[in-house]
Parts: C-alpha cells; structure tokens; sequence
C-alpha cells in the first residue's frame, strides 16, 4: 500500500499536527531507463518519469493533495481552478476523497476531453469560458478572491510544495541528481517545484550537486522564450497552451540558477517526439510530455 507524498515526505514539507494525511496513493511513480533510445540517439542514462502513474494520471496530483490538505486544516469546503486538463482531474479527485465541492473552469473547445470527461465523472461544477486558460485563470482568481473557496492552481504555495517532491524520487531511486533535466513549460509551476526539491535536498546534504534545469514551451505557446504574453496560444500540446505562465519569474529564476534553458519546439517536433517515445521506448505520454524529448533531439 503506498503512503503518498504527504507521509513518505512530511520532514520536507508545510504540515502541522492539524493537517489530514490525505492520500490517493499518488507519488513513487516509476523512473524508467530507456536503453534503446540511449542507443538512437547517442546520450548517456536517459531515465522518463512516469508521472502519468499518479492516481488521476498526471505530475499535479503531488501538489494537489498538499492544496486540498491545506485548505482541508483551515475548514474551507470547496476548491476552484482554472485548466485546460490535468489539473481539473487532478482538483476533483482530491475534492471528492476528501468531501468537498470542486468547481473548475475550463477555456471553450481548448480542454482535453479525457481530463474533462473525469471531471465529469467526479462531479466538478464547470463553467466553460469564450476564451483561453489565461482568460479562466483570470476568472478563478476573481472568484476565490470574492468567496470562500481556495485556489488550486500552481500560484497556491502548496501545489509547488506536493510537486517537489518529484526530485526527491528521483534522487533517492538515482542516488544523486542527474545532470540534467528536461520538463514541459507550460504554466511553469513544475520547473519551479523540481527546482525548489532540488535546491532543498542539496542544502539538507543529500546530493552533492544539482542539474541544469531544460525547459520546453510549445512554439505556439512560448511567452518566456519570446519575453511577452502571447494572447492567442495555439499547439496540439494542450497541456502547454498558455500564454501567460503563473510561474514564469520563478522559471527564469531555476532557469538562471541551475545554468540550463527555457527553449522552444515546434508541434511537429513534439509529434516526431511522441512517436519516438512510444514505438522506441515503450513509453506513452500525452504530447505535452514529449515536448522535452523533443527538446533534446533539438
């Protein structure tokens, strides 16, 4: 049976004695070596992590049950979102294990239906927006700033704090960090949290040296790698569309400090990754997820 992140790493984050050890057995996903696509493309270990072995199916799930534990200790009875994917099925899992209300909105035509068919399932009140995730993002803000509901998007501490966790797995299965790391950019919330996880294990002597952080944005979706918002954010990534990132100064900040990248792949790039991932590794992700292998064929 698996704890979850909140027990098997408590010593590392933002509970008291009032915080309910709330668990959907996310967290210790797999950390896979990739032996072949060593070989295809002439690297040296090349490990995925299997996010998408979370409970809901994705990364979120790690800062999502530290966010709903959180407002769980300070009695609120519901929690909100804006997405376009995973962090509504992420929200309302938690929301409905722990008996609260989820409401989440979603940008018209521009959310995964799988992600929204859990919601669904899950029973999220949703409001559907004419617009893009920064338009609902704008939104969630407003209502959460006006009721008494909390936000679980990534600008809520807590979510970066339950994803950080991510690094710690990974260097206790490695027994050091790697070199580097590639990720997805897309609201720019689990850079920040990799980041923040490494950063923590280094200063508590766990590993001796931290990796270059190598972030990726759709080309359509790259506000960072552009320097300006892009209104209008278009890539078959959806996870990724966004034009506005909630974390996009502390992603150039893990970006600086770590002497890696923020970079950019077209959506053909992130296909040919897609397709490589699954007919030479094994492995199948959503196309947001093959956005940093496409970033190191690049």
């Amino acid at each position: 049976m698996k704890n979850g992140v909140l027990a098997n790493y408590r010593k590392y984050l933002p509970l008291t004695d009032k915080t309910p050890l709330i668990t959907l057995g996310e967290g210790n996903t797999p950390l896979v070596r990739s032996s072949r696509l060593e070989q295809e493309l002439n690297v040296g270990e090349l490990y995925f992590k299997l996010e998408g072995c979370n409970p809901p199916g994705s990364f979120k799930d790690r800062g999502m049950v530290m966010a709903v534990a959180a407002a769980l200790e300070v009695d609120y009875k519901a929690v909100a979102c804006a997405s376009t994917g995973n962090t509504s099925a992420s929200a309302t899992a938690y929301a409905a294990a722990a008996g609260i209300e989820s409401i989440i909105i979603i940008p018209k035509g521009k959310i995964a239906l799988g992600k929204l068919a859990q919601a669904i399932v899950y029973g999220a009140k949703i409001i559907m927006v004419d617009g893009n995730f920064d338009d609902a993002f704008r939104l969630v803000r407003e209502l959460t700033q006006k009721r008494p509901v909390a936000l679980v998007n990534s600008v809520n501490p807590n979510r970066i704090e339950g994803q950080k966790t991510a690094a710690f797995e990974i260097c206790d299965v490695l027994g050091a960090a790697p070199d580097r790391l590639f990720l997805p950019v897309g609201n720019a919330g689990n850079i920040t949290a990799y980041w923040k996880g490494f950063k923590e294990y280094f200063d508590a002597g766990i590993i001796t040296s931290k990796p270059k952080m190598m972030g990726f944005q759709a080309a359509g979706a790259a506000p960072i790698v552009l320097g300006h918002p892009v209104d209008k954010p278009e890539t078959i990534a959806t996870a990724i569309r966004i034009g506005n990132p909630a974390s996009w100064q502390q992603a150039e900040a893990a970006r600086d400090e770590s002497g890696g990248l923020i970079d950019m792949v077209s959506d053909d790039e992130i296909l040919a990754a897609y397709h490589l991932m699954a007919e030479k590794g094994g492995i199948f992700g959503e196309p947001a997820s093959a956005a940093p292998l496409a970033g190191l064929l690049k």
